[in-house]
């Protein structure tokens, strides 16, 4: 794919590392570029009117943030995960959301918290009721479970949820769209609120697991599997 059908124009409004980096970072995270393309420096550098140090950087940060990698004679890609990898990732992110759902039960603004989760999952409902495009819903998604790791109180799973962002998005926008919708839509969440609204721990906790298995089927992970073991 061209840089320049996947990534948008600079303005001068912050540093022009800054900017590349968002670019980038968008470009991979919503489908612009896909798993596997190539990131040439130097075309995204004039491109986006930088230097090649400027991209250069940016790329290496996304290279700690896990959404770039070094293949064949160190030319740079967007990650591609192994089926493998994706179940790990949601493994991980299964054990953050798990704790953040204890936490969550209990604080005693449990019930306000419950109300928060419903809220967003209004949003997502609104997403796919209107017809928005896959960035909504991604958003509306992504948003339901980031408010759950909010409102755990804990900063350092938040955080660290937030460093598994980049991963998870690429595989989500890399999935099959029916199957994808599926694990992002508003049923698919609210037995997790109900649980928390209930204050049932053990409940919500299985209930997770059981969404974050499915979401891992969904998207594809075991089909991937059958190819490679076929």
């Amino acid at each position: 794919m061209s840089g320049r059908a996947a990534l948008a124009s600079l303005t001068r409004t912050t540093t022009l590392r800054e900017q590349a980096l968002v670019a980038l970072r968008t470009a991979i995270t919503t489908g612009r570029y896909r798993p596997g393309d190539h990131l040439g420096e130097v075309e995204i550098a004039e491109h986006l009117s930088v230097s090649r140090g400027t991209v250069r950087e940016a790329l290496r940060h996304l290279q700690q943030e896990g959404l770039v990698t070094a293949g064949a004679r160190g030319m740079l890609r967007v990650s591609r995960l192994t089926p493998t990898e994706v179940r790990e990732l949601f493994q991980v992110r299964e054990a953050l959301e798990g704790l953040a759902v204890a936490q969550i039960i209990a604080s005693p603004r449990r019930q306000e918290a419950a109300e928060s989760l419903r809220d967003a999952l209004a949003k997502l409902r609104e997403a796919f009721a209107s017809g928005a495009g896959l960035a909504a819903k991604v958003e509306a998604d992504f948003g339901f479970h980031l408010l759950l790791c909010e409102l755990s109180g804990n900063s350092v799973l938040l955080k660290t949820w937030r460093q598994l962002e980049g991963p998870m998005r690429v595989v989500i926008m890399s999935a099959a769209g029916e199957r994808r919708d599926v694990a992002m839509s508003a049923a698919a969440h609210e037995p997790i609120a109900d649980a928390i609204e209930r204050g049932d721990a053990t409940a919500a906790r299985q209930i997770l697991h059981a969404h974050m298995t499915a979401a891992v089927e969904q998207l594809g992970v075991a089909r991937e599997d059958t190819r490679e073991t076929a």
